[in-house]
C-alpha cells in the first residue's frame, strides 16, 4: 500500500520551505505519495483517506509566528503579501481522526534557548482537536535568514524516508 502524506508549511525566508521540499522527497523515496501546500493555500478539510499529515514553521520568539512577528520578518525578506500560518490554519482545521500528525520547526540552535514551533503546534493539536502528535522535529539554521546549516536537508530527507515506512505499514 502506498500512503500519502501532505505537507503543510509556513515560511518566511525559504528555509522552512526547504525541510518541507526534502522530507517531501523522502517520502517519495519510501513510496509515499506526498504533497507540499503553502499554509496559505491549504485546504481546511483535509481528505478522509490522507495518511500523515506534516506541519511545519519557523520558531519565532520561542513558539509559532504570530501576525507581528510574520509582519517583522516580511520587512526583512522584502517585499511581499503576510499570510495567516500555521497557527491561523489549525483553529479551522479539521484533522482526520485517522490521520497521523508529526510537526517539525527550523531554530536557530537546538535547545530550549531557542524554543519550539513544533512543540507549539503539537500543543495546539491536543488543546484545539485533542490530538497528539507521533512526532516533533527540529532543523537548525545557521541564522534568523537562514541559510540552513549543513546536512539539514539532507536529514529532512532521511526523516521523510523514516516517516514513509510508517506510512507504508498502516
Amino acid at each position: 500500500m502506498t500512503g500519502r502524506a501532505l505537507i503543510i508549511v509556513e515560511s518566511c525566508f525559504g528555509n522552512t520551505r526547504a525541510v518541507a521540499e526534502a522530507v517531501a522527497a523522502g517520502l517519495i523515496e519510501g513510496g509515499a505519495e506526498a504533497q507540499v501546500d503553502d499554509v496559505d493555500e491549504a485546504p481546511s478539510g483535509l481528505p478522509a483517506d490522507l495518511d500523515l499529515l506534516v506541519l511545519g514553521a519557523p520558531t519565532h520568539n520561542w513558539g509559532l509566528p504570530t501576525a507581528a512577528t510574520r509582519a517583522k520578518a516580511r520587512a526583512q525578506a522584502g517585499p511581499g503579501k503576510v499570510s495567516p500560518g500555521v497557527g491561523e490554519w489549525l483553529k479551522t482545521a479539521t484533522v482526520p481522526v485517522s490521520t497521523d500528525v508529526v510537526a517539525f520547526d527550523t531554530v536557530i540552535s537546538k535547545g530550549w534557548l531557542s524554543g519550539s514551533a513544533a512543540k507549539a503546534i503539537a500543543k495546539a493539536l491536543q488543546r484545539q482537536q485533542g490530538r497528539r502528535t507521533a512526532l516533533v522535529r527540529s532543523f537548525v539554521v545557521a541564522a534568523s535568514k537562514g541559510p540552513l546549516a549543513a546536512g539539514q536537508e539532507s536529514d529532512a530527507r532521511s526523516w521523510g524516508r523514516e516517516l514513509a515506512v510508517s506510512v507504508g505499514s498502516r
